[in-house]
């Protein structure tokens, strides 16, 4: 994998600076354990704060993270992983936990395909709306659903809505090791614009780092996928998962995971 560029920046909407294990000179810190998780080395900022809520990694290599939420979906989220495989892209699945317990053999296959799997709750509610014990109750079905799935804990985690706190990310990483992913570039595909709205926003508004948020649930999206991800190609970008991006030791905290 190359090596991203150790240039960090404050990024809008909420802490998240270039950071990663990838990165020369990064600066990580050492968190403690929950008992039936493994944990690590946690990205921090330059001045040693960790970092609970990630948007946007400052670097100047031409990288993108595409990610997908709300799925699996049975129909459009094979078509998905089809347009990705075709361009040899890896990507990141944001997974709602009842929906994994319920196409779990399509969970597996994301996971087989290379791609990131992360957690975006078990059943989509407002989380900034409820108490500690909800929100790690939404979280823990998702991650025991994902290993029923496909063997692997989901190491990053992503609230539906982008709706959660600070105080909360700083819980959830406390209490499960887990960064919170938002986004830095938003199509809002949901909306169904139309027409190629869609591939034209993300094309528009990517830049080195960028984390781009879409739904593999949302039959525009798959329509405008190849349009996006060729002219990006094209412009000389490279699609990374979300791991990748920020330079979290994945590989390690799954395999610790398994161990335990």
């Amino acid at each position: 994998m190359d090596r991203f560029t150790s240039r960090r920046g404050v990024l809008c909407g909420g802490l998240a600076l270039g950071v990663g294990a990838f990165l020369p000179g990064a600066v990580f810190a050492q968190s403690g354990h929950r008992g039936d998780m493994r944990l690590g080395d946690f990205p921090v900022a330059g001045n040693g704060e960790v970092l609970d809520q990630i948007r946007h990694v400052a670097t100047a290599e031409r990288v993108i993270a595409m990610t997908f939420d709300d799925g699996p979906h049975q129909i459009l989220t094979p078509q998905v992983l089809d347009i990705l495989a075709a361009r040899q892209i890896k990507a990141s699945f944001f997974v709602i936990g009842n929906r994994v317990a319920q196409m779990p053999a399509l969970v597996a296959r994301i996971a087989q395909e290379g791609h990131e799997i992360g957690n975006h709750s078990w059943s989509h509610p407002h989380m900034g709306q409820l108490p500690d014990h909800a929100v790690l109750n939404q979280i823990d079905r998702t991650v025991d659903a994902v290993m029923t799935a496909t063997g692997h804990r989901p190491v990053l985690m992503r609230p539906p809505y982008g709706d959660f706190t600070m105080p909360q990310s700083r819980m959830v990483r406390l209490a499960r090791n887990m960064p919170t992913i938002m986004w830095s570039v938003d199509p809002q595909d949901w909306r169904r614009p139309g027409g190629f709205a869609i591939a034209d926003h993300i094309i528009r508004h990517a830049a080195p780092g960028s984390i781009v948020l879409a739904h593999d649930t949302v039959n525009d999206t798959i329509r405008n996928l190849p349009h996006a991800l060729d002219t990006l190609l094209a412009q000389g970008y490279r699609f990374v998962t979300i791991s990748e991006l920020i330079g979290f030791p994945a590989s390690t905290y799954r395999a610790a995971a398994r161990a335990t």
